[in-house]
């Protein structure tokens, strides 16, 4: 059977808060909107994955989304001009890439990465 997409779910109580979180930093679209669910997307087509761990790597806490980006340097700035607050400093990894952790509104932990580093 083929897969054809997977969806994060973020439990949220201030859905407009989250909302606004990932409209501003990763400039996504709202794509469904009820009062219960806010859908957001940017159009792009990304090949299925799913990680299985037991943590996040170099002794960090399991992420809840990892979100691959063109320029991680870029988006670290935007972060911090937004004023959001990091948990794991921009970080070239061993195994390739270059990352930092941040929390949405909800508490979800989010590793924001590019590959190419290390």
């Amino acid at each position: 059977m083929a897969i054809k997409r997977i969806v994060a779910n973020i439990a949220a109580q201030d859905i407009e808060a989250v909302r606004a979180f990932y409209v501003a930093l990763f400039e996504l679209d709202v794509v469904m909107e009820f009062d219960w669910i806010s859908t957001l997307a940017n159009g792009n087509t990304a090949p299925v994955q799913l990680s299985i761990a037991s943590e996040g790597g170099s002794g960090t806490s399991l992420p809840g989304l990892s979100i691959e980006v063109e320029d991680v340097d870029a988006l670290y700035t935007r972060a911090k001009e937004l004023g959001m607050s990091v948990e794991y400093e921009l970080t070239d990894e061993p195994w390739g890439v270059r990352r930092f952790y941040l929390r949405d509104p909800a508490g979800t932990l989010l590793n924001i990465l590019s590959h190419g580093a290390g």
